[in-house]
């Protein structure tokens, strides 16, 4: 399976699930520990963890393995070594505002290329 296949299963596993604003960063050309990253909103906290359990049940069916994770009920971080998964209520998310850094790096990737 290529990555963007991967991704596209991460997301309709999430999507199914009922989290809310997925988004995908491609990191491939920038400075950064993954190529790929998946952000996505939970309902709550019980949802965050069912989400986590969900996402590595499924992946793991279709050999995709979790290479590390950090779980809470507020934020999951999920490792499959070329993607990150975060999954976190939505107070966590405008908290520490990924999207932000992530743009970031999207955009200096942009820039060096031109």
């Amino acid at each position: 399976m290529t990555i963007d296949e991967r991704i596209e299963n991460i997301v309709k596993i999430l999507d199914e699930k009922k989290a809310e604003e997925i988004e995908v960063f491609n990191l491939e050309d920038a400075d950064y520990i993954a190529k790929r990253v998946v952000i996505a909103n939970s309902l709550n906290p019980k949802h965050t963890l069912a989400l986590a359990d969900q996402l590595k049940r499924e992946l793991k069916a279709q050999g995709d393995t979790f290479l590390a994770s950090d779980v809470s009920d507020e934020w999951v971080v999920a490792d499959l070594g070329d993607i990150l998964i975060h999954i976190m209520i939505p107070e966590y998310r405008q908290r520490y505002s990924l999207e932000t850094f992530l743009s970031e790096l999207v955009e200096n990737q942009k820039n060096k290329k031109d």
